[in-house]
């Protein structure tokens, strides 16, 4: 019995060995890279060059693409990109095309001195965040329409696996090349490695999804009217198709819910070592360090987990470690400044955090359809990060009321409310069980 299970769990592993799979790793890095080079990295650039703080807080504005890029999804899931999308198709195409122009903003970005002057580099910089987003757009509609959901989870650990060593490089690295060649040179190495996210594109085939219906039957429309069909077609049915769904306000619900414990959590981690008395250089290290290799390795397991288990089952699993993991600050709480149990708590943390994104992102992309896959997953990730957002919110007066202790284990009992929808679907709206887990099970 117990090597039947393990041979299933090895069996799980083996997803990882799919060439799309691998593809997927260097498209996360291409994903991961402009994130920081238009947030962190050009705060230290901006900083170094004499700005006051406040500008440099500014200056964060300029990557507002990332959170309102469902607005333009319609536009990269129907319109074609000339010549792109007629060589590649309309995946590949707008993922280069918006490679391209993300390598060509890094180096004008790289080119423009803040010391000289600010708008150059602020509008740089704005056209590296609107291309990353559109980047993302597509590489997410690519993602989900290539894989078959028992290897959703399995992708979704390898592109978040991509997308860390992106930042990786895009903070660490562009911060050690800066320091020794200059940020010109930093910049313009930044932008040719974008050349990573290209080879997969040009590597993996298009994948296929349903062909788009004409506007009309009727064929060619004056232009107001044809805009009108365009609007309907590409924006309002994405949305009517997800609202015709049994349950999609419950849906809608537990996609707010499942990571509301994570967010509290995490918006008051870094004040909660600093109020103990870590150093910022401690919290650095072991947190940006270990704790980014812990996240790795967590999306990788919650990959497996959901190929041995489906989306629906690794939910619970992921989240239920998830949530118990905030418990462990609660002890860092009570036993104060000790490095060797915060290493212990950023361990379980980052672990159970990244074993939980896995699971979550191949749940929102099997909720797409692949007629609207970029759209709907713009959507559906944009109402995530929305809610995860604005329900944190309120986490430092919480912690201001309760304590750190009360707030820890106030952040545990915001887990349940999710895993107790996500509870009540599986009931009342069970999933078919995909062929990979039947066989598993065998």
């Amino acid at each position: 019995m117990r090597r039947s299970a393990l041979s299933s769990w090895l069996n799980a592993l083996a997803v990882y060995r799919h060439p799309r799979i691998a593809a997927l790793l260097l498209l996360g890095f291409s994903s991961g890279l402009p994130l920081l080079l238009v947030m962190g990295t050009l705060a230290a650039r901006v900083t170094e060059s004499g700005a006051s703080l406040t500008t440099v807080g500014f200056f964060s504005l300029v990557s507002f693409a990332f959170g309102f890029k469902f607005l333009w999804s319609p536009v990269v899931d129907r319109l074609p990109l000339p010549p792109l999308t007629q060589w590649l198709g309309q995946r590949r195409g707008w993922i280069l095309g918006a490679q391209v122009a993300c390598a060509v903003c890094m180096v004008g970005l790289g080119g423009a001195d803040p010391s000289a002057s600010l708008w150059l580099p602020a509008l740089w910089a704005a056209g590296l965040s609107f291309a990353a987003a559109t980047q993302d757009i597509a590489i997410d509609a690519f993602r989900v329409e290539s894989l078959p959901e028992d290897e959703m989870g399995a992708g979704a650990g390898i592109f978040v696996l991509g997308y860390r060593l992106g930042m990786v490089v895009a903070g660490g690295g562009a911060l050690i090349l800066a320091d020794r060649v200059g940020w010109t040179a930093a910049y313009v190495a930044m932008g040719l490695l974008m050349a990573v996210g290209a080879l997969a594109v040009l590597w993996q085939p298009e994948p296929k999804r349903p062909p788009i219906p004409p506007l009309s039957a009727d064929g060619p429309q004056p232009w107001p009217r044809t805009v009108a069909l365009w609007i309907d077609s590409a924006v309002l049915d994405p949305l009517r198709e997800f609202t015709s769904r049994r349950g999609w306000l419950l849906i809608i619900a537990f996609i707010a819910l499942y990571k509301y414990g994570d967010a509290l959590l995490s918006a008051m981690a870094t004040p909660f070592y600093l109020a103990i008395g870590f150093t910022k250089t401690e919290i650095g290290v072991v947190s940006k360090t270990f704790g980014v290799t812990l996240t790795i390795i967590g999306g990788l397991v919650g990959g497996v987990v959901v190929a041995r288990l489906g989306i629906m089952r690794a939910l619970v699993v992921c989240g239920i470690l998830q949530a118990l993991s905030n418990l462990v600050f609660v002890v860092q709480a009570m036993v104060g400044n000790n490095i060797d149990v915060l290493m212990a708590t950023i361990a379980v943390e980052n672990l159970t955090s990244g074993m939980g994104a896995a699971a979550f992102v191949a749940y929102l992309s099997s909720l797409c359809n692949v007629a609207y896959t970029a759209t709907q997953y713009a959507l559906v990730s944009s109402l995530m990060a929305t809610a995860r957002t604005f329900l944190a919110s309120g986490g430092g007066w919480l912690a201001e009321q309760l304590g750190w202790v009360g707030y820890f284990v106030l952040s545990t009992a915001a887990a349940v409310p999710g895993l107790a929808l996500l509870a009540w679907m599986m009931y009342a709206f069970p999933r078919p069980q995909s062929p990979a887990l039947d066989k598993a099970d065998a």
